[in-house]
Order: structure tokens, then sequence, then C-alpha cells
């Protein structure tokens, strides 16, 4: 199974909070793991069919957070050592969309896509595999 990132252009929630919670829900559940290499600004905005602004504000908010890290002149990495979160933060993550069915004491470790290879839907239909 490999992460899904999406992306509601119609939501109320801003696009760049959207992308921030999907890659926070992601590494919580085990679908992005640590050291994980993130899809450049430009690719992951091209197959949202967002401004890579969009997900520059996103990255940065991610940075901040401890989620993601940047080595420049490599790219940007899911943190060695994300925030980590209680197991009811998770259980509250996998009910908001994160893996149906999973046990979120079982989560890490368990999905097969060990790094983001994407497989884009197409341009601007707000989904992409990571």
């Amino acid at each position: 199974m490999k992460a899904i990132l999406q992306v509601d252009p119609s939501a109320a929630t801003p696009l760049w909070r959207q992308i921030e919670e999907g890659v926070r829900r992601l590494v919580a559940t085990g679908g992005l793991s640590a050291g994980a290499l993130m899809p450049s600004v430009r690719d992951l905005a091209r197959e949202l069919g967002v401004n890579p602004n969009t997900v520059v504000k996103a990255y940065q908010h991610l940075v901040e957070a401890g989620v993601l890290t940047v080595r420049r002149g490599d790219g940007t990495y899911v943190a060695e050592t994300p925030p980590g979160f209680s197991a009811a933060e998770r259980q509250g993550l996998l009910q908001e969309g994160g893996l149906p069915g999973r046990d979120p004491a079982a989560v890490p470790g368990q999905l097969e896509a060990p790094e983001p290879v994407l497989q884009g839907h197409g341009q601007g239909q707000g989904r992409i595999r990571l």
C-alpha cells in the first residue's frame, strides 16, 4: 500500500494546511518513514495542481514543527526523529483519514513504502501517491 496525500480545493481549510496535515498524518501513521525523501516543491505542486508557494508554506510549517528537515542542496526529508504522537493522537489521525482499521500502536514500520515514490494520477487532480 502506498501513502496518499490529497487536497480538496473546495474545502474551507487552506490548501497549505491540507498539505501540512496530510504529511503529518502520513508520518504519524507510518506512511512516510523517518529519513524518507519528500517530493520537491515543484513536483508536489504540479502533482497536486497547486501553486508552488502553497507547498513552500506547508513545508516551512512542517520544518518549524520538526516533522521535516532540509538538507541544503539535497532535498527535504522526514525528520529522523519526528515529533511523537500519543496513542490517542494516532487514533484521532487514523479516524480523520489515515489508514482505516490499522492498530495505532502497531503502525510504525507496517507499510510497504519506505520512501515516497511519485505516482501521479494526472495533473491538477489534487491527489498524489507518495
